[in-house]
């Protein structure tokens, strides 16, 4: 047996359904579902596409999380069924905002979808933020002032790209860059052009395909009261801050 046939057969007697009528649905024999659920036969993609679509579970928490523990009713959809985000309520009902630090980022990109993981993050509440799924991000860096290196940015998860606004800023994670926070300077079709409030970071496009979640700047939680000293071209502040963006790219490329 696999997590995955587990998944599989709960999922089914949850349902209270027979193998022979979710074979139907699946375009598939009754014998072959079968191996699926006593872990004889592995499913190919598009079977797996089919299963997590009938039964609303994305594809990676059939294959890495124990539906068994989870509670499939206090999970939130995402489009085109892709992933699954654990959600955590206080007694009152009220969703709690887990916290991504520094140091949680990287944990962050391989177990969003793991709701272990995610219960085990720091989290606030901020009930005036109203409706939506909201996390707190972390900044790392300085190009997005005045928000500094430290500070928390409160963000509403976005469901669809055609939602987002030319001028506002987003928490965008990638496969590639990770996760970044940035303005959008324009919406293209499958593109969207990011860039950086400090001119000396150069903008970027990334492709729609590449991204993982987007989330939408509603607060920010600063730890300083100070005013910002703006940055004059050629003078020894804008080098220094060019030499260390340089050296964040290198890191990057490690």
């Amino acid at each position: 047996m696999s997590l995955f046939s587990d998944n599989i057969r709960s999922l089914r007697l949850k349902k209270k359904i027979s193998q022979e009528k979710v074979a139907i649905s699946l375009l598939i024999t009754r014998g072959r579902y079968a191996k699926y659920e006593d872990g004889t036969s592995e499913a190919p993609y598009e079977i797996l596409k089919r299963i997590s679509k009938y039964y609303q579970v994305s594809i990676d928490i059939l294959l890495c999380v124990d539906v068994r523990k989870v509670k499939i009713d206090e999970l939130v959809m995402l489009e085109n069924n892709r992933v699954l985000l654990p959600v955590i309520v206080n007694n009152d009902g009220e969703s709690f905002i887990e916290i991504v630090t520094q140091k949680a980022q990287a944990g962050y990109m391989n177990g969003y979808s793991d709701p272990e993981y995610i219960e085990s993050l720091p989290r606030i509440s901020l009930p005036f933020l109203g409706s939506g799924l909201h996390r707190g991000f972390t900044v790392d860096g300085d190009s997005m002032p005045p928000h500094e290196n430290g500070d928390v940015i409160i963000a509403k998860y976005m469901e669809r790209l055609n939602e987002l606004v030319t001028g506002r800023t987003y928490i965008i994670m990638t496969k590639n860059d990770g996760i970044v926070y940035k303005r959008l300077n324009k919406n293209k079709k499958n593109v969207l052009a990011l860039e950086s409030d400090e001119s000396f970071y150069n903008p970027y496009e990334v492709k729609a395909s590449d991204i993982e979640q987007i989330w939408e700047f509603k607060c920010n939680l600063g730890k300083k009261d100070t005013k910002r000293v703006k940055v004059i071209p050629g003078s020894i502040e804008e080098m220094f801050l060019e030499l260390k963006n340089d050296i964040q790219k290198l890191q990057h490329k490690k």
